[in-house]
């Protein structure tokens, strides 16, 4: 099986119920059909870079996970079909990075060592 990482953008104006229905629908499309989720993300509502189907906002999901072909075809079709989802964008990776959160808060303060700043006289 091929490694993946998947992300999708849902509309911002779904209820929380429908964006929970939302997300188990793909991760169950992904068991289904001979996949297997390695890790999800939900990284929360965030401006997209230019204005998509007359949204500015959306809510990201990341799913990494491990399919072959007809995973990803399955997947697709349903997200193209989707009223709720804006966006969605797959990508097959070597291996997958666990350790990695890129939408983690870092607060630069809380370690042994503060930012660089350069005073220019």
């Amino acid at each position: 099986m091929n490694c993946y990482e998947h992300t999708l953008i849902a509309k911002q104006d779904l209820s929380d119920t429908q964006n929970k229905k939302l997300y188990e629908k793909y991760e169950n499309i992904i068991n289904k059909n001979s996949g297997k989720i390695i890790k999800t993300e939900e990284w929360g509502l965030r401006n997209l870079a230019t204005k998509t189907k007359n949204n500015t906002k959306g809510i990201y999901y990341h799913i990494k996970f491990e399919g072959v072909g007809k995973t990803i075809e399955e997947l697709e079709r349903a997200e193209n079909i989707d009223e709720g989802i804006i966006r969605f964008l797959t990508v097959k990776v070597k291996k997958h990075d666990l350790e990695t959160n890129y939408f983690e808060k870092k607060d630069y303060y809380d370690k042994k060592e503060a930012p660089r700043t350069t005073d220019k006289q």
